[in-house]
C-alpha cells in the first residue's frame, strides 16, 4: 500500500501564489518563486493576520512553523529580514514568509499562533538584535550573560569585544577586553601540506644529519629517487635470524631433502594395500 502523503506540490506554486494573494490582501508586498519555492514578502504590521490566513485558509493550510531565521543586509534602510519557514502537512509544501525590520522597529510576535515561536524569536533577537513585540520572555538564548553585541550582524568583529578567563586572584570568571597575542597576529596561514619556508625549532639537527647521510626511505622530505638508492646502499647488511628455539627444531633445514618429505615417521604403521582405505586405530572388520 502506498503512503497516503501527497506528492510535493512544487508544480502548484502558481496556484499557491494566487491563493496567498487572495487570502492576505494588501499586506502582501510581493510574491516570487525562487529555486522552486515560493517567497512571500509581507508588510510588518500585517504579519500576524497574514500568517493566520496562511494557516487557516483551505487550500493553503500551512499548519507548522518550522523555523524563524534572520538575515542582515547592512546596505538597506531596513537592514534585517525575518524569514518564517512554514510547512503544510496536507499539501506537503513549504513556504517562506519575509518581513523587514530594523533594530528599533519591533516585529509582531507570533507566539499566539505557534508557541514554539518563543524560542525561535529569542534566537533571532540574540544573534541579530531584532525585537519582537508581544514576546513575554525575550531574553538571550545562545550567548552568555552580559554578552555585548549580536554575533550574526555583518559588522560584528570576528574576535568579539571581550574575552573571559578564570582569575585566581578574584576566584571567579572575569571579562576583559580582547587582547590578541603577538603569536596570533603573525600566524602563518599557509597550508600545512606545503611546509613552512622558515626553519622550525628542532629542524636544524635534522639538517645536520641529512647533510652527512641521505635520509632513509619513507622520510617526510622531498628526496629524489637517486638519494633513496644511496640511502639503501649505506644500510648495513641484515644478519640472518637465529634458528628457532623450539626443542623439536634445533636447526633450520637447508634444502627440501632435509625436510623429511615422503619419509615415514618413527611411529608410522604399515601403509594399507588400498590407498583409498585409511586404517583406523586398532584395525577394523574390513582391514
Amino acid at each position: 500500500m502506498r503512503a497516503p502523503a501527497p506528492a510535493f506540490a512544487a508544480t502548484l506554486n502558481d496556484a499557491t501564489i494566487e491563493a496567498a494573494q487572495a487570502a492576505i490582501g494588501a499586506a502582501l508586498v510581493s510574491a516570487v518563486e525562487i529555486a522552486g519555492e515560493v517567497q512571500l514578502h509581507l508588510a510588518r504590521d500585517g504579519l500576524v493576520a497574514a500568517l493566520t490566513a496562511l494557516r487557516d485558509t483551505p487550500g493553503l493550510e500551512y499548519q507548522q512553523l518550522m523555523e524563524i531565521a534572520g538575515v542582515d543586509y547592512p546596505d538597506r534602510d531596513e537592514r534585517f529580514e525575518v524569514v518564517y519557514c512554514l510547512l503544510s502537512l496536507t499539501r506537503n509544501h513549504r513556504l517562506h514568509v519575509h518581513v523587514g525590520a530594523t533594530e528599533d522597529t519591533p516585529v509582531p510576535s507570533v507566539t499566539g499562533l505557534w508557541p514554539v515561536a518563543g524560542w525561535l524569536e529569542r534566537e533571532v533577537y540574540d544573534m541579530f538584535g531584532v525585537l519582537f513585540a508581544g514576546n513575554r520572555d525575550l531574553r538571550r538564548i545562545l550567548t552568555d550573560y552580559g554578552f555585548r553585541g549580536h554575533p550574526f550582524r555583518k559588522d560584528f568583529p570576528l574576535t568579539g569585544y571581550v574575552e573571559l578567563r578564570y582569575s585566581e586572584e578574584q576566584k571567579r570568571v572575569v571579562y576583559e577586553p580582547v587582547n590578541l597575542a603577538q603569536d596570533f597576529r603573525t600566524f602563518d596561514f599557509m597550508s600545512p601540506w606545503e611546509g613552512a619556508e622558515y626553519v622550525l625549532p628542532g629542524d636544524e639537527k635534522a639538517a645536520q644529519v641529512s647533510a652527512a647521510l641521505p635520509q632513509a626511505k619513507g622520510a617526510p622530505s622531498p628526496v629524489t629517487a637517486t638519494q633513496i638508492q644511496k640511502a639503501d646502499a649505506t644500510q648495513s647488511d641484515v644478519k640472518a635470524p637465529a634458528a628457532p628455539s623450539q626443542p623439536y627444531a634445533k636447526k633450520d633445514a637447508q634444502s627440501t631433502a632435509d625436510t623429511g618429505a615422503g619419509k615415514p615417521g618413527p611411529d608410522a604403521g604399515e601403509k594399507p594395500a588400498d590407498p583409498d582405505v585409511t586404517p583406523s586405530k586398532g584395525g577394523g572388520q574390513n582391514q
